[in-house]
């Protein structure tokens, strides 16, 4: 049999395999490109506000501290929800503690509802609150526990608060979730959607390169073949 025959049909055999994973990569790719990062991101819907630092005198001084906190390895200030407070690390673990001296951390269910909402852009409630101890899978890369504040917007709005130290960790919602979920068939990881550089992905971009290859051959064997018959 003739080249062509067995060019032909690796062609589409190859596209029966590739055809469908194509599809889905130029409508991940679509979406990806359409919806811009920072909405993504979720910047529009909860905004870390820089609050200059109001330091007075500060009470307890940082000797104080030291003595009152043994074991301290690092510390720092910051503002806090308008106050000024000390952000002290001892070994692993992080606590805020005000200038009064008094450990803020970790932080129970009323004060965690007042920073959400302020650091919450929409106008929706919110919906619940949750400390979680297991990070879900949309936080996955984020240390528990941690809060989770659902507000009851259209966006269907998460945020993800440390108990520890107040920071924001994580923003998600619907938009979030949707490149996500296309992100997994994007890069072909379906369990943690992470890894670029998995086995299947490589397997089928090679079967992929293999059908641009046949389908180039085939067009070039068409002109031969359409130039030795005129």
């Amino acid at each position: 049999m003739k080249p062509a025959f067995w060019a032909r049909r690796a062609h589409k055999w190859i596209a029966l395999i590739v055809g469908a994973q194509a599809f889905l990569w130029m409508l991940s790719g679509l979406y990806m490109t359409v919806i811009s990062l920072d909405i993504i991101h979720g910047d529009h819907l909860a905004h870390v506000r820089s609050e200059p630092l109001r330091i007075g005198t500060l009470s307890p001084d940082q000797a104080t501290l030291l003595r009152r906190y043994p074991g301290v390895t690092g510390f720092k200030l910051k503002q806090f929800m308008g106050q000024t407070v000390y952000e002290i690390r001892q070994g692993d673990q992080i606590a805020l503690v005000d200038t009064a001296g008094t450990k803020l951390s970790p932080l129970g269910e009323d004060r965690v509802r007042a920073l959400a909402t302020s650091l919450y852009q929409g106008q929706a409630p919110i919906q619940s609150v949750e400390l979680l101890q297991n990070a879900p899978k949309e936080v996955a890369n984020r240390r528990a526990p941690l809060w989770q504040v659902n507000f009851s917007d259209q966006a269907q709005t998460s945020l993800y608060l440390s108990p520890f130290t107040g920071e924001l960790l994580a923003r998600r919602h619907s938009l979030w979730r949707w490149f996500d979920f296309l992100w997994m068939f994007h890069i072909m990881d379906y369990e943690s959607r992470t890894d670029v550089n998995n086995g299947l992905l490589r397997t089928f971009a090679s079967i992929g390169l293999l059908f641009a290859l046949s389908g180039l051959w085939l067009l070039l064997y068409s002109f031969r073949k359409r130039r030795a018959v005129i």
